[in-house]
């Protein structure tokens, strides 16, 4: 900084002075101004919401009587005036405290006298200055000042924030229209950082307060990283506003292209006789929404939309979206046909041709199919066929769908989460389609259909797009899916002569009203035997075929298919047992392709050198040869499963701990048992802690079946005698010693006999669910039914005598 010097009230010969030809002064009278100005004083314009720049010429205008005296009085002795921005631009009467302090000084190269009162200027800003006090006693604005001066050194920093700038200042001059390529160059010329920035900070589109700031910046770095910061989101707003406005343009230009196209193919087409294509599309779908055989609403609400078309015209916008309408209106099955008689003995051939086993089902079926023959226009049972992945679900629909001559659809509902999949979307979405429903009917082209609903349980829980399960509920329910309307047909549709058949691993996850309008069935799984009957009449031959031999060529004997049974896979279904016959085929198929065979049949010892080691071993001699083991049987949804229940004690204070990730229910039946113990050990547990463990951690496990063998793996461990390790149980016991019945049999001996285990016991007043366990089962187990646990211990342990009581003869 430095302060004014004197030989600055007069102009230098740098200076610029009025223009010649431009209109004088007014010659208004003016106060009286023979007093001089200090020698560090300024006359001072305010300017509303302009910032002048040192270096830059720019206009001006002054309407304010004492801004035109301070104008008039600079021009007139050639001085220089400071000008500073005000903070209010409405206000008219301004002061010391209405004005930054900090302006820029210059000379005015031009005066213009407009009319209506308004004079312009052209200012020559030169250099920053600072206010240090307002004197009075002028008709105008003075004050002593004190000019900022800073030195201009290059360093690396400023250098490069300098080429930065300037680079920045010539891809915005690109962006801007109408600008001359001159001022590229004129940018391009300039070698003075503080020049650049001063000129930038002009230019750029900003209020006044930030171009202010920058002027009052007098730290050359910091002006330039300021400069830099406002010239970079100019840019982008310049980038992001051009790039709208091609786009924009692009549109138009492609609609106007588009618009006359269309035109000139309308006339093309009018003089080549072409119009009577569409004529001829129109006159199809007319002819074929009379043939449809619709009915008298339907058909009226087609012809309607048909209108709506023909005056549309091929080049509108909706008439794809009417034809697509009108196509799916046509080739829906709408007409009532004549169904073909179900013939009972050939639907019982069908059934025990393609499934072996299933007894029970297979009568429940033929007892569906004879309803249905008797009662064709009768409101059947929609049938839901629940149990373990691979037991064979969708094959019996597509069996019933062969039994009854009927065509056969699957809709696949794991993981639908969209009401619109069910009920179709509205026409007025783009790409809007019929539901699953009435797009499974179109492909069948008879509503004469058996339609499977495949994995039902694993319908997505209703969200944002409503909830699929209660769109369902229209489809499923007998009483009201004769009227089942679709979103975007918009029509009532009969769907009371499709044959609707749902298929579930569990039936917990299906909501209640939707389980209540099917009736189920239940597949639990099947025996070793009926395994190896099903793998030797269709697996096989599915899997020669599958891998390219012939029955000539490879086999399996039946011993390979009982210890692929027993030893490779143990599960209710028998899917994973397809795989390892195919995997046993594959290896037969490789060597008779490299010309080591030419016919290869696989015997039971063969199979380790092609599956690798038994899989599956019985466990049951080693888990419960010591003491405090017992084994349970447990439900799973994917079939039956047998579940060791281990108990030991540390010294304590007779505290009860559970692992395995039990659930609640499964803990209390836990501390019923451990009462129970007690009462029969006496003080056993006094100074004792018991630990039960359920193995397979990380597998959660709930129920109150397991109190049985959660009672004798403690009554084992107290009395230090193991259990039998044939024996198997489930039950759920009383505080009162009773033994109370349990669900899931068939699934629980099931499991029972796949593990090994020829002695099951279970809950007396479970023997009439002895009926649904397989014949064959049942010859190979021994049942012990039980009333209380004292039967229990009696025959898995032996006699043991409860604590305070004798023991009897």
């Amino acid at each position: 900084m430095k302060h004014w010097p004197k030989q600055q009230q007069t102009r230098s010969d740098e200076a610029a002075g009025p223009v010649a030809g431009a209109n004088p002064p007014s010659t208004a009278p003016l106060a009286d101004t023979a007093k001089p100005l200090p020698a560090d004083a300024l006359i001072l314009i305010p300017l509303r919401s302009a910032v002048l720049f040192p270096g830059v010429l720019s206009p001006v205008t002054v309407g304010r009587a004492s801004s035109i005296a301070a104008a008039q009085e600079a021009v007139k002795n050639e001085l220089q005036v400071g000008f500073l921005l005000q903070r209010d631009p409405q206000k008219t009467d301004v002061g010391p405290s209405d004005l930054y302090w900090v302006g820029t000084a210059g000379l005015i190269a031009r005066y213009i006298t407009g009319k209506e009162g308004a004079d312009h200027l052209v200012v020559q800003g030169l250099s920053r200055f600072q206010v240090l006090e307002f004197l009075e006693g002028w008709p105008f604005l003075v004050a002593r000042v004190v000019l900022i001066e800073q030195p201009e050194v290059m360093t690396p920093e400023i250098e490069a924030r300098f080429l930065q700038l300037k680079e920045l200042s010539i891809e915005a001059i690109g962006l801007l229209p109408h600008m001359p390529d001159e001022l590229r160059e004129v940018v391009r010329g300039i070698g003075s950082p503080a020049a650049l920035a001063d000129m930038v900070a002009n230019l750029i589109d900003v209020k006044a307060e930030e171009k202010q700031d920058i002027l009052e910046t007098f730290d050359l770095m910091r002006r330039l990283d300021k400069v830099l910061a406002l010239l970079s989101a100019r840019v982008e707003v310049l980038k992001l506003s051009r790039e709208i406005g091609e786009k924009t343009r692009a549109q138009f230009d492609e609609r106007q292209r588009e618009h006359m196209l269309r035109e000139q193919m309308r006339q093309i087409q009018k003089e080549l006789g072409e119009d009577e294509e569409t004529a001829a599309e129109i006159e199809e779908l007319k002819a074929a929404v009379a043939k449809a055989g619709m009915p008298d609403e339907v058909r009226k609400h087609a012809e309607k939309e048909l209108k709506r078309l023909q005056r549309t015209g091929e080049g509108g916008t909706e008439y794809s979206m009417l034809r697509t309408y009108l196509e799916w209106l046509t080739e829906l099955p709408w007409k009532q046909e004549l169904q073909q008689p179900i013939d009972i003995a050939e639907a019982r051939r069908v059934l025990d041709e393609d499934h072996f086993g299933l007894d029970k089902i297979k009568r429940r079926i033929l007892e569906y199919l004879a309803v249905r023959k008797l009662k064709p226009e009768g409101k059947s049972p929609i049938l839901c066929f629940s149990g373990p992945p691979g037991v064979g679900k969708t094959s019996l629909g597509q069996s019933i769908a062969r039994a009854t001559g009927r065509a056969f659809q699957r809709v696949a509902l794991g993981g639908v989460h969209d009401e619109a999949e069910i009920r179709g979307h509205r026409r007025t979405y783009i790409g809007a389609l019929p539901g699953n429903i009435i797009q499974a009917i179109r492909r069948a082209g008879t509503t004469h259909t058996v339609l499977m609903l495949d994995e039902i349980d694993k319908l997505g829980a209703g969200g944002f797009h409503g909830d699929p399960g209660s769109a369902l509920l229209e489809v499923l329910d007998p009483e009201q899916n004769h009227k089942f309307r679709d979103n975007y047909l918009g029509v009532d549709f009969d769907l009371s002569r499709v044959m609707f058949i749902c298929t579930a691993n569990v039936l917990d996850t299906i909501p209640g009203p939707l389980r209540d309008r099917m009736e189920v069935i239940q597949l639990p799984g099947y025996t070793e035997e009926e395994k190896i009957q099903i793998a030797r009449r269709y697996l096989v031959q599915r899997q020669l075929e599958a891998n390219g031999l012939a029955a000539e060529q490879a086999g399996l004997t039946d011993a390979a298919l009982a210890a692929i049974v027993r030893d490779y896979t143990r599960e209710a279904g028998v899917r994973n047992l397809e795989r390892e016959i195919g995997s046993v085929l594959r290896r037969v198929a490789m060597r008779i392709a490299e010309g080591q065979a030419g016919q290869v049949t696989v015997d039971a010892p063969d199979l380790p050198d092609i599956l690798g080691p038994q899989r599956f071993e019985s466990e049951l001699a080693l888990r419960t040869s010591v003491p405090g083991v017992a084994t349970g049987l447990a439900w799973t949804p994917v079939g039956g499963d047998i579940l060791f229940i281990e108990a030991s004690k540390v010294p304590g204070s007779g505290r009860l701990i559970l692992t395995g990730q039990l659930g609640d229910v499964m803990k209390e039946s836990a501390q019923a048992a451990l009462t129970l113990a007690k009462i029969w050990t006496g003080d056993a547990l006094a100074d004792s802690d018991v630990h039960v463990h359920v193995p397979a951690g990380a597998t959660p496990k709930d129920g109150p079946s397991a109190g049985v063998a959660i009672f004798l793996a403690l009554v084992s461990l107290l009395t230090d005698k193991p259990v039998r390790s044939d024996v198997a149980m489930t039950g759920e016991v009383s505080l009162r010693g009773l033994v109370l019945p349990i669900g899931g049999v068939k699934e629980k001996t099931l499991a029972a006999l796949r593990a090994g285990i020829h002695t099951v016991m279970l809950p007396r007043r479970n023997q009439k669910d002895l009926e649904d366990v397989p014949a064959e089962a049942r010859e190979k187990l021994q049942f012990v039914w039980l009333d209380r646990v004292e039967e229990a211990v009696r025959f898995a342990i032996g006699e043991v005598v409860p604590a305070g009581q004798e023991k009897k003869d």
